[in-house]
């Protein structure tokens, strides 16, 4: 059991390592950028609508409780919705048509030009994120997407996307909870200057 610790510690380490050298690179200016597609988006009266399956669900709620409430400053409160919370919509939606549009059903319903779809799929390929993109994308809705394979779908048709290339979803998602913590404060910065 301790090797198996070990083991998971030193991935954990060597994926943050890995990120660390990418943001030397490209990703320290990825991060700023979402942030600032955030913040411009919000300055306009948008909404950040957040979306993901399993550990993903629980990130998107993560996200809009730190944008509604705050992160580390107080601030005015900030517009995001987690499409992830509402079991009526989701099972209704999942029930009625399929599981593949609990995400798109809501971009549908709430989502409008100038708002944001930030969508997490460590696969890249969630029929159920790629469904809610497509729609968003078509309706003007800026996309950001957070995934854990390169040249996913999900990639190729988000405005902007960080990916936290791992073979194990875990070490993504450990990744993208340190992005989305910085692109958290960067936003909350801005608008506590306000």
């Amino acid at each position: 059991m301790n090797k198996e610790i070990e083991k998971l510690v030193i991935e954990s380490i060597e994926s943050h390592q890995k990120m660390a050298n990418e943001f030397l690179s490209s990703g320290v200016e990825k991060v700023v950028s979402i942030a600032d597609i955030i913040i411009k988006s919000l300055e306009n009266k948008g909404t950040v609508y957040v979306c993901g399956n399993g550990g993903s669900a629980s990130d998107a709620q993560h996200i809009s409780s730190e944008l509604v409430g705050r992160f580390r400053r107080q601030r005015k409160a900030l517009a995001s919705v987690a499409l992830t919370t509402d079991t009526s919509i989701l099972t209704s939606v999942a029930n009625d048509y399929t599981f593949e549009n609990i995400f798109s059903r809501q971009v549908e319903a709430l989502a409008r030009e100038g708002d944001i779809l930030w969508a997490f799929s460590t696969s890249g390929t969630s029929s159920n994120i790629i469904a809610a993109a497509k729609l968003a994308r078509e309706i003007g809705v800026t996309v950001i997407g957070f995934t854990g394979r390169k040249n996913s779908t999900l990639e190729s048709i988000s405005d902007i996307c960080l990916c936290a290339d791992s073979s194990e979803t875990a070490r993504s998602q450990e990744i993208h909870q340190l992005a989305y913590h910085i692109i958290c404060d960067i936003v909350e910065e801005h608008f506590a200057n306000d």
